[in-house]
């Protein structure tokens, strides 16, 4: 998952992306506020940090900025500033959460993994596909609790396409979720990596879990959602309704020759 993290404290700043590497998380860290607005614009970002000094006075502007927008991306701030009233214009601008500096790493990972899970709609950090477990926060891929073991780029596809599981992703997403608009290989490097992926769920038995949609990209498929469409029963055409519909034109018509 790609962080975009505005740097305010260098010191602090580094010692923020250095835990996020850690934890496997891809970091792009600008100064500039407007680079911010423009990045989160153009590329996609699983979540954005403002390390901010004085969250009042610069901090606003740029989530209103966000917000006016329509970008969604959940936001964290991070400041030395531990007042009510500045906490609470920062939720009520669009902010996501709000972090004291200085600050435990280990909480700021809690709270990462825990927006980015509730912003794809899992208040869990184990994702169940079929006979699939993915644990978000491990990183760690079983299949009928059977580790298989994954490349970081293999994992981060399949990150995507669990967490926005049945919408289709094209390839231009997945590369910018690998690479972030910098140094991006050829598109079909993508098609490669789908392919290992594939290979290596179908050796440890969960089938074809991937399917292509042309002209769009990919898309991961649930198989209980599939069971359940299958199992719908199918609707007869209405033969008895059509029926009686006949025989009272029949019988109106006979009534009509009646009278005549």
């Amino acid at each position: 998952m790609r962080i975009l993290l505005l740097e305010n404290n260098f010191t602090s700043s580094q010692a923020i992306f250095s835990a996020l590497t850690k934890t496997s998380f891809t970091v792009d860290m600008v100064q500039c506020d407007q680079e911010v607005v423009e990045l989160l614009r153009n590329y996609d970002y699983g979540l954005a940090i403002l390390h901010l000094q004085y969250p009042d006075i610069y901090g606003y502007d740029i989530l209103t900025t966000l917000r006016s927008l329509k970008l969604t991306t959940p936001v964290i701030i991070i400041s030395p500033v531990n007042t009510s009233e500045v906490k609470t214009k920062a939720f009520a601008a669009g902010a996501d959460d709000y972090l004291i500096d200085p600050f435990d790493s280990t909480e700021l990972i809690a709270r990462i993994q825990a927006i980015l899970r509730r912003a794809h709609g899992y208040a869990h950090p184990i994702a169940q596909i079929g006979d699939l477990t993915v644990n978000l926060n491990s990183h760690t891929v079983m299949v009928n609790n059977q580790p298989i073991h994954l490349t970081g780029k293999e994992f981060a596809i399949l990150e995507l396409l669990v967490l926005r599981k049945g919408i289709a992703q094209t390839k231009e997403t997945f590369l910018n979720h690998l690479y972030g608009g910098r140094d991006e290989p050829d598109i079909k490097i993508i098609d490669v990596f789908i392919c290992k992926l594939r290979k290596k769920l179908q050796a440890a038995g969960v089938g074809n879990l991937i399917s292509t949609v042309w002209g769009r990209g990919y898309i991961l498929n649930d198989p209980q959602i599939s069971k359940g469409c299958a199992s719908l029963p199918v609707m007869n055409k209405p033969h008895k309704q059509s029926q009686s519909i006949s025989g009272l034109h029949e019988s109106h018509q006979h009534v009509a020759g009646s009278s005549a």
